[in-house]
C-alpha cells in the first residue's frame, strides 16, 4: 500500500508537497493511537535507548521534549540527570539544563511544550565542549535511518554543524512510533540521515 502511496508522492510538483502529504498522512495514523499504545510503545523504546551503548558511554546528551504525538521522552530526560550525564534541551539551539528541577520549571509554549525563556541565556551545546548523543524526533523515518522532519530543518543544520566543528562526530538516534516507520521518503538535499531509528516492533 505505502509503495502505490509513494509512487503518488513521486509525481508531485515538488519534494516538499510530497513531505506535506506524507506529514498529514502520518498524522492522520498517531491520531488514531490511544493513550495506552502510546504508552506501551514509548516504554518499549525507552528499554531499546537504555540498552544502546551510544547512549551508556555517553556524557553529554541532547533529546528533544516530547509532545502528545511523540515518544515520551520525559523518563529519558530523568535517567540523563541520574547517571550525571550533562542535558541539552533540543530546539532551535540545544540549550544546557542544570537538573531535573531545572526541567520541571521551564514555561510551556502556547504548543505545551517546555521551552526556555529567550531572556534566559542559556549555554548553547556548542559553548559547552559539543554533543555525544542527539536524540531526534520527526515525523517519519526509514529502518536506514531517513528523516522526514517538522519541515524547519533545525536539526538537519545543526547536526552538520556539530559534525563539522566537533573532532568526534556525534551519534544520531531517533525515536519513533511504529506508525512513523515507512519503507521510503521523498528527501532534499540538505535532509541528514540518522545512524539509528529506535521504534517499537
Amino acid at each position: 500500500m505505502f509503495k502505490r502511496h509513494f509512487s503518488q508522492y513521486r509525481r508531485m510538483a515538488s519534494t516538499s508537497e510530497a513531505k506535506a502529504a506524507l506529514r498529514t498522512e502520518i498524522a492522520s495514523k498517531l491520531a488514531k493511537l490511544t493513550c495506552e499504545e502510546k504508552l506501551s510503545q514509548s516504554k518499549s523504546v525507552f528499554q531499546k535507548l537504555m540498552n544502546l551503548n551510544a547512549f551508556k558511554s555517553s556524557k553529554r546528551v541532547s533529546v528533544f521534549l516530547s509532545t502528545a504525538t511523540e515518544i515520551d521522552t520525559e523518563p529519558i530526560v530523568r535517567k540523563i540527570f541520574q547517571d550525571g550525564k550533562q542535558y541539552s534541551k533540543a530546539g532551535m539551539q540545544m540549550v544546557k539544563l542544570a537538573s531535573m528541577e531545572d526541567w520541571t520549571n521551564l514555561p510551556l509554549t502556547k504548543w505545551n511544550i517546555k521551552q526556555p525563556l529567550l531572556a534566559d541565556h542559556r549555554e548553547d551545546a556548542f559553548e559547552t565542549g559539543g554533543l555525544d548523543l542527539i536524540i531526534c524526533p520527526g515525523v517519519a523515518f526509514t529502518r536506514t535511518g531517513d528523516r522526514l522532519g517538522h519541515g524547519g530543518g533545525y536539526y538537519d543544520a545543526y547536526i552538520k554543524k556539530l559534525q563539522e566543528i566537533q573532532e568526534c562526530r556525534p551519534a544520531t538516534v531517533a525515536l519513533a512510533f511504529k506508525e512513523q516507520v515507512v519503507e521510503r521518503l521523498p528527501l532534499g538535499p540538505t535532509d541528514v540521515t540518522i545512524d539509528l531509528v529506535l521504534y517499537a516492533e
